[in-house]
Formats: structure tokens, C-alpha cells, sequence
């Protein structure tokens, strides 16, 4: 079976939810995971830190490090791949996991709110992504995998929360762009979106779900593991579909990532 052992993940926002899960997937394997986040102390309303999370890889066989880093600072973010380089002596994968959310319409989108959404999400994956991708080069088998949804211009996607969309589907086109110029060097560079909504803290940004009838964050990071462990070299400018890859997999049985099996999981934004 393929493994991720010995390979350096630097994974953004990687302190809970999703990103947690695939650092701890990964850790799983023995392989080495950098815990690049804001969260270095706790928060009542918003559990989990870069300490505890990195603690948790270490106690699954892997080899976790802690990294104070805000993706909308250049300097922050280079100096991050920087001690994960120096820690591990190169970086294999990159996952641009760390997003900002707010789904409203125009006139209820603060200036704020949008700036903080397009500086995590387009320019934080691209910014990510140039300060690894020196390090990635130098990999046998680099990849680069976005949580960011298959492109759309449906309006349906656009009217109730145009910000918001603007800024995911942005991470969706620096998939684009990294794919077609780095995928012919060999780097796979691919997304990755859940078909069905994830129980993580996002929910509290958005109204009237059941957290019943969504699917916890294991889903993601064994789509994401059977991603990653994939020949890098001809894999890049696909936008995967977590229940897809799983399928491909050999998976049937998704009632055991089900918060409650007995309920039909929503469909994730975007599909």
C-alpha cells in the first residue's frame, strides 16, 4: 500500500477541522507535517492550536511542527517553509487547506470581510505555493493539492455571497495556472472539494444546516492521502471530488464518515 512516510507536508490552517485531519492522516503514516496557522493560543469559541495539533501527529507516529504563520503575510509565510526546510530538510507537498468564509450578499459584505477573504484565500494559495514550489522541485514526488471547488460561472454560485465566490473560485484558477506551468515539470497540482457539506467550525458561517446531515473531516483527509501518495509526474489540473477518489479507492461504505448515519448528507456549495 502506498505510503506517505518520510514525506514533509506543510499544510495551511492545519490547527482543526479538515486541515487537522489530514495532518493527522498523514501522521499516520510516519510522515513528517508542518502546522502552519494563526492559532498559537486557545480560544474558547474556536478550539484547537498549532501546539496541540502538532502534539497529535506526534502521538500518531509522525513528526509534527508548530508554525505561527498568518498566509496573508509574505514574510510569515517564507519564514514558516524556511524552519520546515531547516526541520526536514525539504518540503514534498504543500496543501493549501487555510480559507476564509462569509456568505452574504453584496451589501452585507464589508470591505474588510472581502479583503480578508481574497488575501487568504487566491493570494494566500498563491503566495503558499511560490514560497514551496523552489522546495517542491527538488522532490521525488511533489505535490501541491488546493481545498478549493471545481470552477463555476453559474450565477446561482455567484448571486447570494459574490465575494465569497470570487475568492474560492480564485483558489480554483491559481489551480489552474500552477497546473499548466509546473505540471509539465513533474509537480502535481490538483483540488480537492468534499461532495457533501464537512462538520467542522465553517458551519457557524452558514444558516440552517443540520450538522446531522453532514460528514466528518475523515472523509477529506483520506481522499486527500489517496491523492497524494499518486505518481506526481503526468497527475496535475484535476479538480477531484473527495466521494469520486474514494470510490476510485475501492471505497463503498461512506456511512462511517456520516455524523449520523440514519441521514442523507447535504451537498456541499459549489456542486
Amino acid at each position: 500500500m502506498a505510503t506517505l512516510a518520510g514525506k514533509t507536508l506543510f499544510i495551511t490552517g492545519a490547527s482543526r477541522g479538515i486541515g487537522l485531519a489530514i495532518a493527522r492522516r498523514a501522521a499516520a503514516d510516519g510522515a513528517n507535517v508542518a502546522i502552519a496557522a494563526k492559532s498559537a493560543v486557545p480560544n474558547p469559541k474556536l478550539p484547537g492550536t498549532i501546539h496541540a495539533a502538532a502534539a497529535e501527529v506526534d502521538a500518531l507516529g509522525g513528526k509534527g511542527l508548530a508554525l505561527r504563520c498568518d498566509i496573508r503575510e509574505e514574510d510569515q509565510v517564507h519564514a514558516a517553509v524556511a524552519a520546515t526546510v531547516d526541520a526536514f530538510g525539504g518540503i514534498d507537498i504543500l496543501v493549501n487547506n487555510a480559507s476564509a468564509i462569509w456568505l452574504r450578499g453584496a451589501l452585507d459584505t464589508p470591505m474588510k470581510r472581502f479583503d480578508l477573504m481574497t488575501q487568504v484565500n487566491s493570494r494566500g494559495t498563491f503566495l503558499c505555493a511560490q514560497a514551496c514550489l523552489p522546495h517542491l522541485a527538488k522532490s521525488s514526488n511533489p505535490h501541491i493539492l488546493t481545498l478549493a471547488p471545481p470552477p463555476s460561472l453559474d450565477p446561482k454560485w455567484w448571486a447570494p455571497h459574490t465575494a465569497y465566490t470570487l475568492a474560492k473560485m480564485g483558489m480554483s484558477f491559481v489551480t489552474i495556472g500552477l497546473a499548466a506551468e509546473f505540471g509539465p515539470q513533474g509537480i502535481a497540482v490538483n483540488a480537492l472539494w468534499p461532495r457533501t457539506i464537512i462538520g467542522t467550525d465553517a458551519l457557524n458561517m452558514i444558516p440552517g444546516i443540520d450538522p446531522a446531515r453532514c460528514r466528518t473531516p475523515e472523509i477529506v483527509a483520506d481522499a486527500a492521502h489517496a491523492i497524494l501518495v499518486r505518481e506526481a509526474r503526468g497527475f496535475h489540473g484535476r479538480f477531484l471530488l473527495d466521494e469520486d477518489v474514494l470510490r476510485e479507492s475501492g471505497v463503498t461504505d461512506f456511512e462511517r464518515y456520516a455524523v449520523d448515519p440514519s441521514q442523507t448528507p447535504l451537498p456541499d456549495l459549489f456542486l
